[in-house]
């Protein structure tokens, strides 16, 4: 998961079409992970001691492993504008999963 300061395309593929300076935070793996019936969910995270930009994008990308150029964008989230502050940042996701696929 990326915190994201720059406008978002829908053009951007992969975490390398991103603006490298407007990535403001980026979070581990994502635990928990499920699909149900065509619908991703996942645990709760917390991102640890954020500093920098007002951020308003959340995007989910899959890390390939062997860099951001191969690492695919899944989901954009626009956010309200959030400044942090250097404490740590708490993302509770929807009970009812993060996207689905029809």
């Amino acid at each position: 998961m990326l915190f994201y300061s720059a406008a978002f395309n829908n053009a951007n593929e992969f975490v390398s079409d991103l603006t490298s300076g407007s990535i403001v935070a980026r979070s581990g793996a994502l635990t928990g992970k499920t699909t149900t019936n065509g619908i991703f969910d996942a645990n709760d995270i917390t991102i640890t001691a954020v500093s920098g930009a007002a951020f308003t994008h959340v995007i989910l990308y899959k890390d390939s492993g062997t860099g951001d150029a191969s690492s695919p964008l899944i989901a954009n989230y626009d956010i309200a504008s959030f400044t942090p502050t250097g404490a740590d940042i708490s993302v509770v996701f929807n009970p009812s999963g993060l996207f689905s696929i029809a």
